[in-house]
Parts: structure tokens; sequence; C-alpha cells
């Protein structure tokens, strides 16, 4: 009994140290260098998240998200991980610095740099996969490539292993081999832990820890990647070692866990948005929740009356349109819901004007900021995005720009995408009614001016991978 009113005795003083903590955590007024914090989940697209209308998916934690600030009706990615990835960190299309899958050049200036440089803290928690480790590239077994990124502090899943367990590596649910800070942590050390849930402890730990300075937190989560496999809200008294990680044969069994996946991952996001509650720094806080790309092809999904097979890899919509929710209390209108055009590229001039940085020489030109909208205000929205789609990764590459409705491929097709989500119907470019031509003219002048479009499947084998990195600016070609 005596031990136990020890413990309850400790946990009450922790309680009370971390409830003073929070009540004086800074002297920052509201909305000076706001907390910023980037969820990007990993393999699912709109058609999953209820506030977007799933039919098969409850996420009400993410729905509480769009419900207190906006929700963005038009978010575009790249159809794969790396690509997407690449573009979020640097701001930059593709053409400019993707070479490799698996890879981010180390030269690269990132949204951790530049964070990093308006004072903020910075960590990153979730998914790497940027050391170059498929095509053993120079500096692939460098543990401390996150840091050089410019991130004080991480906590990271494929940094210098893979997922042969043989290598020292493994797979990312059940006792993942993780590297923190630039520390192997094995499958072993990891026994029967859950992957995402260790990531959340330490985003929670991190943000309490520096909540008297700004901080950026960027979470690339691993959920909800494939294998398909129980999370700790399903996998009952099963072993939860690394044969955990292996999904059931059975096509029923492997969406009934994507979907328990999907829930899990919100519940996830709600832990850290009730985290930063604790710390009475919601109104202090920009929270941006969105997705790398569409859902995994082998998932079907009902939505709004339709059945949405997934479209990772493609460049339909359900490849490249994603979620994205940002709530910033106080500041963004509670349940706004904004049809403006967003990209990848727009998340590094967005934070930095939240940092409060002016951009210069060696920053990025292919993104335009969206803080205005976050605060009620009508910004300056963009009037289309482009998607250069490259990835080395045996997929079919091809270069589009679009409107919220209509697309233009490099070599022609046009298609009005909320009637035609599959891309059946091409419009083609003569007896349209002037109106759409306008558009499709329009369209045409934007595709002229980029750089070629890529052609032939691309693998690791593949020896020409030219860029663009001195392309001119085609978002605002007059600055």
């Amino acid at each position: 009994m005596k031990h136990i009113l020890n413990a309850f005795g400790a946990l009450c003083l922790v309680g009370f140290f971390n409830a003073v903590a929070a009540d004086n955590v800074s002297t920052r007024q509201i909305g000076e260098k706001p907390n910023v914090i980037v969820i990007m989940a990993d393999d699912v697209s709109w058609e999953a998240f209820s506030c977007y209308g799933a039919e098969d998916y409850s996420t009400p934690h993410i729905d509480a998200l769009a419900a207190d600030g906006v929700r963005f009706n038009h978010c575009y990615s790249t159809p794969i991980c790396t690509p997407s990835r690449v573009k979020l960190m640097t701001g930059k299309y593709n053409f400019r610095n993707y070479t490799h899958f698996g890879y981010l050049n180390p030269k690269e200036k990132t949204l951790g740099h530049l964070m990093k440089s308006a004072g903020y803290k910075t960590a990153i928690a979730g998914k790497w996969q940027l050391n170059g480790l498929y095509n053993k590239l120079p500096g692939f077994d460098e543990p401390t490539r996150p840091q050089q990124a410019g991130f004080d502090e991480s906590y990271l899943w494929q940094v210098t292993t893979g997922k042969q367990i043989k290598e020292g590596g493994g797979e990312r649910f059940w006792s993942p081999p993780l590297e923190r800070n630039g520390q192997m942590q094995s499958v072993d050390e990891n026994l029967e832990q859950y992957g995402p849930d260790l990531l959340c402890d330490f985003i929670c730990d991190f943000m309490l820890k520096n909540q008297r300075d700004p901080f950026f937190v960027y979470y690339p989560m691993m959920l909800v990647h494939d294998p398909f496999v129980k999370t700790p809200d399903t996998i009952g008294d099963a072993p939860r070692t690394q044969a955990a990680n292996k999904a059931p044969k059975n096509k029923a069994e492997r969406k009934e866990n994507f979907v328990a996946m999907v829930q899990y991952m919100d519940k996830i996001v709600g832990r850290i948005v009730d985290q930063v509650r604790e710390l009475n720094q919601l109104e202090n806080t920009i929270i941006i929740f969105t997705a790398d790309n569409g859902t995994n092809t082998s998932i079907s999904s009902r939505w709004n009356g339709q059945i949405i097979k997934g479209g990772k890899g493609g460049m339909t919509d359900m490849g490249t349109h994603v979620p994205m929710v940002a709530s910033w209390k106080g500041a963004t209108p509670p349940g706004l819901v904004l049809d403006d055009l967003i990209e990848f590229t727009d998340l590094y001039p967005t934070l930095a004007a939240a940092a409060g940085i002016t951009l210069g020489p060696e920053d990025p030109i292919d993104g335009r900021s969206f803080l205005p909208q976050l605060r009620g205000e009508r910004g300056n929205p963009r009037q289309w995005v482009l998607c250069h789609y490259q990835p080395y990764w045996n997929k079919t590459p091809g270069q589009f720009v679009r409107t919220q409705d209509f697309k233009l491929y490099r070599d022609g097709r046009f298609y009005n995408v909320p009637v035609d989500l599959k891309e059946t119907n091409d419009l083609g470019q003569s007896n349209l009614v002037p109106r759409v031509d306008q558009v499709r003219q329009q369209l045409v002048g934007v595709i002229e001016q980029c750089p070629p479009a890529p052609v032939g499947r691309g693998s690791r084998e593949t020896e020409s991978r030219p860029i663009y990195p001195d392309w001119k600016n085609l978002v605002d070609p007059n600055d």
C-alpha cells in the first residue's frame, strides 16, 4: 500500500508541475511565431475521411479539426510517396530536384531548416525513407541525415535500414526497428511495441519539453501504408512481434484491418491535439493534416454513394487528390470549407509567413502562401496546380495542369474531373463550349511554359534523370 501511495503521490506531482508549466509557457503573444504541426498520413485519400463524405470510415478527430478550422476541397499531391514528400519538404516542383525514389538530396533546404532559422525547435517523427537506401546513394547509411535536414530531434523508420530483419531492419508497425536522434532501436528493443504509438509519445514529449519556445513538428505518419494488419484496438491477445506485421490473405480481412488502421490514425491525431490543448497552446498552434497520395489500389471504399478504388501511383483524382484540414483556434473561422487550389509546394511559403520569415533568393518560388485563408481572408489563391510525375519506381510518368474542374495532360487529353473521376471521356480540343474552351486555352498556356514532360517508365536502374533546378517561375512569372 505504501508503494501505491508513493506512486500516486509522484503522479500527482508530475501533473502539478505540468499544469504549472502549461500556465506559464511563454511570453509570446498569441499569433506571434505560432507553433506549427504538419501531419501527413501515408497512402490514404479523401474517400476515407468522414468529413469528406466517406461511408466506410469514422474519423471524428480529423473531422473535429475541420469543424474548428478550414477544410480544403482541392489539395493535390503527386501520386506516390517520395516525390510528394520531397515536394512538401523543399517547396519545389519535382522537376527541380527529384532524382531517385527514397531519396532527398542533402543539399536541399527543407522546412526544417526554414523553421529552425526562425528560432523554432524542430522535430520529425514517422517514415523517413529519404537516405537513398534503394540505390545505395552516397550517405545512404548516415544516421544523422534528419539532423542535417534541419531537425533538432528525430524518431524515424527507414533511415539507415530497410525491411530486411537479417540486415537489422523490419516492418514499421509491431516491434519496429526505429532510429531516435541517430541511435538505432532494434526489433528486440521495441519488442511488442506499436510503432505509431511510440512516435506519438515522442511528439507529445517533444511538445511538452519545448512548450516555452515556438516548435515545429513534421509527422509523416507510417499509417496507413500496407501491410494491412491489426492495430492495438483490434489485435487482442495475439503475439505482437514482427510476425504480426504479416497481412492476411483474405481480401475482406485486409479491408477490415485497413479500416481499423484509418481509425487508429485518427485516434493518434486526436492524442496530439489533446496534448496541445493540455499545454494551453491551441490558440497559438497551427495544425495541418494532409496525406501524401492516393489510397492503395487494393482498397475500394464507399464515398458519397459511389465506390472509389484506391489510385496510388496513378495520375487520376484517386491518386493525386488528397485531404487537407487546418486548424488554428481563434484564427481560423470554424467550419470554413474552401475550394481554393492547394498543392504541396504551398506549405513552404505558408509556414514562412506564419514564422514571420521573408523569403529570399535561396528559397523556392513554386508555392503560394495560404496563411491568409487560415485567417479567414481571401488571400491570393492560385489559378492552377501542376503535377510533374516521374517516380523512377516502375510507374507511368506524366505531366498535367488543372483547375478545380478541368485537367489538361501534356499529351492533350482534357477532362472534366468532378463528373469523370476515372477520366474515360476525353473532351478533346474541339466543339467545346466557349467557357470550357477558355479554361483549356489558359491551361495550354501554362503547360507550354513547363519543362519537358517525363517519358518512359523509370526504374532504379534508369541512367538519365534530368532535372531543371533553374527553370523559370511558373506561379508568379513577373516576380
